[in-house]
């Protein structure tokens, strides 16, 4: 089934920038889709960004402009560059894979991002 490890993660202060990255124990181009989420203390997960085949690319309003994701199928990795962070983007991110037609869901353990000064 595989494996993903997210890292990256850490302590940043506002306006600063880090980037996110999970690695895939399987070819990720088996995957459909692969997403970023993120939980903050108190709060439901919720989506950040994701990236399908073809390279199309879509973000929640609450990080366009500011956060980019992107994959490297040679390394089996995608990222997930964060910049102009604000306290709110303190979380645990997590990184997930989908492969629709069997229903296949995968995720990671997370890394923590703390934005804070």
């Amino acid at each position: 089934q595989g494996q993903l490890v997210e890292s990256g993660g850490g302590l940043v202060q506002p306006g600063g920038s880090l980037r996110l990255s999970c690695e895939a124990s399987e070819r990720i181009a088996s995957y459909d889709v692969m997403s970023w989420y993120r939980q903050a203390p108190g709060k439901q997960r919720e989506f950040v960004a994701y990236i399908a085949r073809g390279q199309f690319t879509n973000y929640a309003e609450s990080v366009k402009g500011r956060f980019t994701i992107s994959k490297d199928d040679a390394k089996n990795a995608i990222y997930l560059q964060m910049d102009s962070l604000k306290s709110e983007d303190t979380a645990v991110y997590y990184c997930k894979a989908n492969i629709h037609i069997t229903r296949f869901e995968l995720w990671g353990q997370g890394t923590q991002v703390s934005v804070s000064s």
